[in-house]
């Protein structure tokens, strides 16, 4: 959602009054079994699939089969679920999501893409919210060579929990999905797609150095600096066809 608010742009000895194209932010108490979680920044769309994506992708909920509802009643959005925690348990960190001191989960998928696919991927990574406003990160599922879902909104980690909580929705089969991501890689996005079993990730920007290693230790192949006709293979190159 964008918005236009007055402003002045300075370009040199040029001074004009304009109006900008803003995007807009909202927050959001997110409800797992009517205890409060968390409050969420994020922008006014796919709410729904932020908290079933949130409370998935942070290793709160195990299953898909294990939620029960969700629902957004005004600013508040509520799931409803067999829980692997309490949603007192848990650490807010500071880099996004929530720590629960669980086991990582190992990813086992027999997917391979090509070097062409990795570029099809990045190309459907912007949005001409983007473009507009410059103030939005965007997220990306894709199967079998198709693009499955987009998400938009001022929080990265936001836009992968949306696209994650959109394909829970539709019984999408994650293992045979690849995520890709505008925003950086550290571990605490690296972790998302762990907990759901997503094997590729595919961001345009970089990763980080214990990103990285959790990359490595739950089998996942990451792919960073995914821009123009180049991108770098970090952890689990088997899975990219023409590399080995």
């Amino acid at each position: 959602m964008i918005i236009k608010v007055p402003a002045i742009q300075v370009n040199k000895d040029k001074i004009i009054q304009i109006e900008n194209d803003v995007c807009v932010e909202e927050s959001y108490q997110l409800f797992l079994n009517d205890e409060s979680l968390v409050n969420l920044v994020a922008s006014p769309s796919q709410l729904r699939e932020l908290g079933l994506g949130f409370v998935m992708s942070n290793g709160l909920v195990k299953n898909k089969e294990d939620i029960e509802s969700v629902d957004v009643v005004g600013k508040k959005i509520k799931v409803y679920a067999k829980a692997r925690t309490k949603a007192g348990v848990k650490l807010i960190q500071s880099g996004g999501g929530i720590s629960v001191g669980k086991t990582l989960k190992k990813v086992h998928s027999s997917i391979h893409i090509s070097q062409d696919d990795v570029f099809k991927i990045i190309s459907e990574i912007e949005s001409d919210i983007w473009k507009k406003t410059g103030g939005v990160h965007c997220s990306v599922i894709f199967s079998e060579g198709q693009l499955i879902v987009k998400a938009i909104d001022v929080g990265r980690h936001n836009t992968v929990d949306k696209v994650i909580g959109h394909a829970v929705l539709h019984n999408i089969d994650l293992s045979q999905c690849i995520l890709g991501c505008s925003g950086r890689q550290p571990a605490g996005m690296v972790a998302k797609a762990a907990n759901v079993g997503i094997p590729i990730i595919v961001s345009k920007s970089c990763s980080t150095d214990k990103g990285i290693a959790l990359s490595a230790e739950a089998g996942i192949t990451l792919i960073g600096f995914a821009r123009d006709s180049r991108f770098t293979v970090y952890t689990c190159p088997h899975r990219i066809e023409q590399i080995l």
